[in-house]
C-alpha cells in the first residue's frame, strides 16, 4: 500500500452497506456495532480500507442516501459513540475508513433544503434545483 496522501493508490477497499452487513441487536437491520464485531474478519481478508455507505440521519426515502444531517448518526444504525468505537477498532486493525458523504443527495428535510424552498430570493434559494 502507498503511504502518505496517495495511500489509496493500489489499496484494496471493502465497501460496507451497514443496513445489511451485520445486525447486532436482532431487529433485522445492520448497524455500527455489528460492523465493529466483524472488522477483525474484514481486516483478515487483507483489505486496506473500508468504505462505509451512509449512516447519517435520514428519513430513509432513498435507503439512507437522502441525508438530513451530515453531522450525526441515524438511530437505526446506532449512536455517535458506536461510530467512534467502530472507527477506533478499524484503526486499531490498521484499516482506513472512508465515509460516503453523498453531498449531492440531501434530503428534503435537510435544513438547507428547507431554507432553499422558503422563497426565491433567500440566500440558499439557488442551492437546489
Amino acid at each position: 500500500m502507498a503511504n502518505g496522501q496517495d495511500w489509496w493508490r493500489g489499496s484494496v477497499t471493502y465497501q460496507i452497506y451497514p443496513r445489511s452487513f451485520m445486525d447486532s441487536d436482532g431487529d433485522g437491520i445492520g448497524n455500527l456495532r455489528g460492523i465493529t464485531r466483524r472488522l477483525e474478519h474484514v481486516a483478515a481478508l487483507g483489505v486496506d480500507a473500508i468504505w462505509l455507505s451512509p449512516v447519517f440521519p435520514s428519513p430513509m426515502a432513498d435507503m439512507g442516501y437522502d441525508v438530513s444531517d451530515y453531522r450525526g448518526i441515524d438511530p437505526v444504525f446506532g449512536t455517535m459513540e458506536d461510530f467512534d468505537a467502530m472507527l477506533d477498532t478499524a484503526h486499531g486493525l490498521g484499516l482506513k475508513v472512508i465515509i460516503d458523504q453523498v453531498l449531492s443527495h440531501a434530503s428534503d428535510q435537510h435544513p438547507h433544503f428547507v431554507e432553499s424552498r422558503q422563497s426565491r430570493d433567500n440566500p440558499k434559494a439557488d442551492w437546489f434545483v
